[in-house]
Formats: structure tokens, sequence, C-alpha cells
């Protein structure tokens, strides 16, 4: 499978390139090219080769490769140990645990974005009598795939919402992903700047929910020559920079939010917006004094890292 001179030193070659065996070829390249999460790309790539699902792959474990299929995939390992994200190969990601379309024109999802789904269906179960019968409404600020607001609506049968993004490309994503998981009945695509086209919009200011992923990298960050705090090549390269970039702070999206976003939400309800680990500090400062919200806070992702500010309506 391997050539001479195209990948990282990789275990004796097999004498039969099986499902099993290359799984562990390509873990061992992706994990000494340092790829995020190596065994899920070798899956990913490996299924989109041979035309399955993930599961098959060990249902199937010893499944011989054909010779094309070895020849395609050895072209796509060859991409992705250049960093070009898996994901945009076999044009698919997972969000809590739901399939999307994803290609260059949004962002990849990522699990530390799971933090705000998972935070409202928790807060959803412990508290029924905030939205009678489920009927809850809701909105998702530069919504790029749609994953967080398809992911919602799946978990929330009686739920309704709007999905804003200024980029037309991403809304055309984020409805063919609605499409994909049959919730496009309850969502609105709306296209503009931030919380703009939520204005006259019939549940615009009496939302249950308001979720945010803006742009939120510092500049400092992006441009950052140290490899530790450096954006990764994989992102850098290849993931549209307009929803990436959060200017010289890494607050330029986040700060009008966390003023405005206040006015769209009814009386106790929630506000959630993805920050920068660096920027933690200073958008939990800012919610602090403003008076419409209460008890701010800044919580973790499933990484560990203080990834979302969290704040109800005052």
């Amino acid at each position: 499978m391997p050539r001479a001179g195209t990948t990282p030193s990789t275990p004796s070659v097999p004498a039969q390139w099986t499902t099993r065996s290359l799984l562990k070829w390509m873990a061992s390249a992706f994990t000494e090219k340092g790829l995020d999460s190596p065994r899920l790309c070798a899956e990913l790539l490996l299924a989109h080769v041979i035309g399955c699902d993930r599961l098959r792959l060990y249902m199937d474990a010893d499944r011989p490769a054909a010779p094309l299929e070895r020849e395609t995939l050895r072209g796509l390992v060859a991409r992705a140990l250049k960093h070009e994200p898996v994901q945009y190969l076999v044009g698919e990601a997972w969000f809590f645990s739901l399939p999307f379309h994803v290609d260059k024109r949004v962002l990849i999802p990522r699990s530390c974005t799971e933090t705000i789904v998972e935070h409202i269906l928790q807060h959803h179960r412990a508290e029924p009598g905030f939205a009678p019968g489920g009927a809850v409404t809701l909105a998702d600020i530069c919504t790029g795939s749609g994953c967080i607001a398809v992911a919602l609506l799946k978990n929330l049968p009686n739920a309704h919402a709007a999905a804003v993004d200024i980029s037309k490309d991403a809304l055309a994503v984020a409805r063919d992903n609605a499409e994909r998981h049959k919730v496009i009945d309850r969502l609105d695509l709306l296209e503009g700047d931030l919380l703009n086209p939520l204005v006259g919009h019939p549940s615009g200011q009496q939302l249950h929910y308001l979720v945010a992923n803006p742009p939120y990298i510092p500049d400092a960050e992006w441009d950052s020559a140290d490899p530790a705090k450096a954006v990764g090549p994989n992102v850098k390269g290849f993931e549209p920079e307009l929803a990436l970039r959060g200017g010289p702070d890494g607050l330029r999206f986040v700060r009008p939010l966390i003023e405005h976003a206040p006015k769209n939400l009814r009386a106790g309800g929630t506000l959630m917006i993805e920050i920068a680990a660096s920027t933690a500090d200073a958008a939990l400062a800012q919610a602090t004094a403003n008076p419409m919200l209460a008890s701010p806070s800044v919580i973790n992702d499933l990484e560990g890292h203080p990834r979302v500010l969290l704040a109800s309506k005052a």
C-alpha cells in the first residue's frame, strides 16, 4: 500500500491488505503526522472508498481490498498527510452522532461544539415548564453547516429554529443537511449579519435559546509562529477564513452578540456562545457587566477547555 517517500514510517507491509491492516496502517501514519483523531480519519476514508458505513468496517475486518480501492485510498491518504481535512475529502463529518455534508464552504463540525447541544438538551429535560409541550424556539447564529440547529431539531421534535449566516454558500449547505435529516420544515434559513436577520422574525424577540459559533480566533493566534499557539495547517489552509477570524482580540463578533442577544430572548432564555479559550475571561467580564444577563459563566468543552459562554436573560 505505501510507496517509498510518500508517507511517514509505517508498520511492516502485510501479505494481504485487508480492512483491518489498512485501518492500522492509516491510523499509524496519521498519528505520526499529528492529525486530529487519526483512527476516525482512517475509518472515514476507508468507509468512503469501500462505500459502506463505519460499523461495517469492523463487521468485515478481514475483507481483502481490491486493487482499485487501494489505489484510490492511497491518493486520499497522500492528501490527508498534507493536512487536507479528511472530512472534506469524503464530504462528510459527524456531529452529535449525526452525519453532515461538509465542503470548503463551511467549517467542519467539532466535538467541542457539541457542548452547546448537550447543555440545551439537559436544560430542556430539567425545566419542562420552560417550553410547554416542548414548543422550543431557538436561533443558531453563524450556523455554517447547520450542525447545531439540525442536531437540536432532531432531538427536540416540537422545536422550531432560525439558522442565520452571512454566507449564502453556507446556508446552502445548511439547507442540504436540514433536508437530509428531515427537519427543513421546522427551520428558517436567514441570510445576514449576526442578529440582524432576526428583526421582524416571528419568534425573534422571544427565543428560548440563542446559540452562536461565531468567528473567534484572535489575530495573534492566526498569525502566530509558535506551534503551541498557531492555528493548525488543516484549518488555516483549507477551512473558510470568513468563519474563523475574530479580529485583533477575537471578540469582534462575540462582543455584539453579548451586548444585543438578550433583546432576542424571553425572560429566563439561555444564551450560549462558543469562544476561544484565550478570550474566556474577557467575554465573561463583558457578560457580567451586562444588566440584561444573569448568572454568566464559562463552561468547559469535552476536552476540558473553557469554550462556551453561558448566561440567561435577566
